[in-house]
């Protein structure tokens, strides 16, 4: 369980597993995109849980044209009218791309259900549509990998705390975030019937201890890599072409242009 007392990851064996898994990656995608494949990764778990930064090392190295990361705001008055999971369908990925959903559809079993965004009606046809829908996903070809992020109340609040000091991501922090560690019992319940009504064995969850950033990260990518079928294809084969004579092209002055300035002269 989350808040299990385990010995962090050492950074020099972390970056260096790390570096080797993101390799992996990228032989992953480029899988993808020869066959043709459709993979959404869900990517889920309290606020603070780790989700982002996994997300950030997940796509480092991969190119944005074939995956892409999906957070959406909170729906329009338009998009409110719609049925529930209209507008997740419309980022599922075609052929040979990835999405990696920061947050998705389960929203609606988490925070709209406890902080009373939608209606009890809502959020039991939810519970019920769920399954149905990703079933649907499923047999339509897609590849669908659900990650729940589980992370102490304790490692919470420590990273709340941490982001309320860090002017560079004092902006992670929401009144809503806030709210979150008054309802942490509320919020357990939910996840709890939501794992009940979605853990199907067409699109099982995955859970993933995240009090050490390290070790999920490793352990999330890991386990991804080895639950998909896929191979190396061989990249094509290029070679630099030799640069050509010169036909005698001058650049202009300098003077002529405005250059941004040296800002790291003054270090």
């Amino acid at each position: 369980m989350a808040g299990k007392k385990t010995a962090k990851v050492p950074r020099a064996a972390y970056e260096q597993e790390l570096l080797r898994l993101q390799t992996e990656l990228v032989k992953l995608q480029e899988w993808v995109r020869a066959e043709g494949t459709r993979l959404v990764v869900v990517f889920e778990g309290r606020d603070a849980a780790g989700k982002g930064g996994t997300i950030k090392r997940v796509s480092e190295h991969l190119n944005p044209r074939v995956a892409r990361t999906v957070a959406l705001p909170k729906p329009t008055e338009r998009e409110r009218t719609q049925w529930y999971f209209q507008r997740y369908v419309e980022h599922l990925p075609a052929a040979g791309e990835i999405v990696l959903l920061d947050r998705s559809w389960y929203n609606r079993a988490g925070v709209e259900h406890v902080m009373g965004f939608c209606t009890k009606e809502e959020y039991q046809l939810f519970l019920r549509q769920c399954p149905i829908f990703e079933r649907m996903l499923v047999e339509e070809g897609i590849l669908l990998r659900k990650y729940w992020f589980s992370v102490s109340d304790t490692e919470q609040q420590k990273r709340f705390r941490q982001r309320l000091k860090d002017p560079t991501r004092r902006w992670k922090l929401s009144p809503m975030d806030l709210e979150s560690i008054t309802r942490w019992e509320a919020y357990s319940r939910a996840k709890d019937e939501m794992l009940v009504h979605t853990d199907i064995s067409e699109a099982p969850w995955f859970v993933v201890e995240s009090d050490d950033k390290r070790r999920a990260r490793l352990n999330m990518i890991a386990h991804l890599l080895s639950s998909v079928p896929y191979h190396e294809v061989p990249p094509p084969v290029l070679e630099l072409p030799p640069r050509p004579p010169s036909t005698g092209y001058q650049r202009p002055p300098r003077d002529l242009q405005t250059y941004v300035p040296d800002h790291a002269a003054s270090l």
